[in-house]
């Protein structure tokens, strides 16, 4: 249930149900729920595919499923039985100004927007796809045709590296919840619901565009090589410290480029290259250009200092840098962050989790909560939003329509 302090959130009052798995969907209705609005996550008894995702913490709960569901509320109802999906569209269709809110990637039939609309005409019903078409994808199979692997990776290879984030899948969740709340507004101001389609396949397509790399490919009829560790279009790499760490150092501006070069005493040098090779380094397409001529001269900068030490003097002189670090790591140094902190999650026990990241008139971030025990909010949301009575909750449970918590989550 909402608190006292839930109340001051911008979305405080709003319900959303949430009928989906994996990535794109939870971390949409996360987003939401981190804002005040109430989201009732349906998943069916035992749960869904995601339930027991990797990574899992030692206790045996899934660290995935907890990441991605904190401050939900959670309802299980078998979805194979008529009654239980009467539930759920219930839950769905019920009335309120701040209700009937769906996001799903199911695509049962059931929850069609045709059907739920004769329920709620003004129902605003977002669809997660993988393509717009209705063919399933995932964040690794819509990456793979984005070309993106492709330019990926180090510069002595030919063969196709994926990246571990699953990039496109989290944009996804975030499209989800603009197109959600900009339909929210929409009915506000004209009384009209609608279905709104989203396909992962065409948020990855459209990024690319938008970041120029198609029409890159289209005006200049090749495709673009592999980087390495190198940034595309001016200077940044990384490079090797004294006590065997690496740091990213990025001049993506003249007075970065300009703050780099004092900072490690390699300003006369770089003004005579300029002049013998007639490149001006204040210049992206140059430094870029002359990027492998620049590394090495300014490598044993970063060889004769610890990474601590590299850092220190690359902070004060305000250039673009940061350290690499491992997952251990992170967790270790960002214990002092307001963003992170040990929440005590089902099955998994005390555990890092984030809050929001969005800080609201000076505050903090939202600190993190718990993800809910599966089924745990069952009978609390029956009630609440449909008007069960206790009779009525036992006999669906006794008919196994229903379920509350497991006892292992």
């Amino acid at each position: 249930m909402s608190t006292h302090r839930d109340q001051d959130r911008p979305l405080a009052g709003l319900r959303v149900v949430e009928c989906a798995t994996f990535v794109a969907g939870p971390s949409g209705g996360m987003a939401l729920a981190q804002l005040g609005a109430d989201v009732i996550r349906v998943d069916p008894i035992g749960g869904g595919p995601d339930h027991r995702r990797w990574p899992v913490a030692p206790a045996g709960g899934s660290l995935y499923w907890n990441g991605l569901n904190k401050g939900k509320r959670s309802v299980t109802v078998d979805l194979s039985a008529p009654e239980g999906r009467e539930l759920v569209t219930a839950l769905i269709t019920a009335p309120g100004p701040q209700a009937g809110i769906l996001l799903e990637n199911t695509g049962r039939a059931w929850l069609s927007h045709e059907t739920l609309a004769k329920r709620r005409p003004d129902l605003i019903h977002l669809r997660v796809q993988g393509h717009a078409d209705g063919r399933p994808a995932v964040d690794y199979t819509v990456n793979a045709a984005t070309g993106v692997p492709g330019v990926t990776g180090p510069e002595t290879t030919a063969v196709p590296v994926n990246h571990v984030l699953p990039a496109w899948d989290l944009l996804t969740g975030m499209t989800a919840t603009t197109g959600l709340l900009a339909a929210l507004h929409r009915r506000q101001r004209t009384g009209r619901g609608g279905l709104i389609e989203l396909a992962l396949a065409d948020v990855a397509l459209a990024s690319v565009a938008n970041l120029g790399w198609l029409a890159e490919a289209q005006t200049t009829g090749r495709d673009r090589a592999k980087q390495g560790n190198h940034l595309y279009g001016s200077f940044g790499v990384d490079f090797p410290t004294r006590d065997g760490r690496r740091v990213m150092v990025v001049a993506l501006t003249a007075s970065q480029w300009r703050s780099l070069c004092r900072v490690t005493g390699t300003e006369k040098v770089f003004a005579a290259m300029e002049e013998a090779l007639r490149a001006d380094f204040s210049q992206d397409a140059d430094r870029y250009r002359w990027r492998k001529v620049i590394e090495p001269i300014l490598r044993p900068w970063f060889e004769d200092r610890t990474a601590e030490e590299a850092g220190r003097e690359l902070g004060a002189a305000r250039v673009l840098w940061g350290p690499y670090r491992t997952f251990t790591e992170v967790v270790e140094r960002e214990r002092e962050n307001p963003l992170i902190a040990d929440v005590e999650q089902p099955g998994a026990g005390a555990v890092a989790s984030a809050g929001s990241p969005l800080r609201w008139s000076g505050a903090g971030p939202v600190p993190p909560v718990a993800a809910p025990r599966l089924g745990a909010h069952t009978h609390e949301v029956l009630s609440d939003v449909l008007g069960l009575t206790q009779a009525d909750l036992s006999r669906l449970s006794r008919a196994g329509v229903i379920r509350g918590a497991s006892p292992d989550r």
